[in-house]
């Protein structure tokens, strides 16, 4: 990680990452099944508020307010049957003196992470 990345204040998973923490995650199951936990996770989340859900555009957006405030859009893609992509963009407005990129990147990993936990990884 370069200096100047532990201060940007958003982050994006997608395929091109060389990152394999911020790499697209693919889940074994239907595109409702992974869409629906993915929103109950976030809904049962008190530190999260759900602030809208499109389930026809695949998208979840979310305030998080603990341990500091951010934005958080979750986006879930069916890859092919059986076959669900999910991406995170999350950015956040607080200001750190070591950088607020290092904080973004383990809330990406635990939310992964709890997914993981739910659903197969493929």
């Amino acid at each position: 990680m370069g200096l100047l990345t532990r201060y940007k204040k958003e982050i994006e998973t997608s395929d091109q990452q060389k990152d394999e923490v911020l790499k697209t995650h693919y889940y074994k199951g239907t595109y409702n099944q992974i869409f629906d936990s993915v929103e109950r996770m976030f809904k049962d989340d008190t530190d999260c508020r759900v602030v809208t859900v499109s389930k026809e555009r695949g998208e979840i957006a979310v305030e998080v307010s603990k341990p500091f405030s951010c934005f958080l859009i979750i986006t879930v893609v069916n890859v092919r049957p059986m076959e669900t992509a999910v991406d995170f963009k999350i950015s956040s407005e607080k200001l750190s003196l070591f950088g607020i990129y290092p904080e973004l990147k383990k809330r990406i990993q635990s939310y992964y992470e709890r997914i993981n936990q739910l659903h197969t990884k493929i």
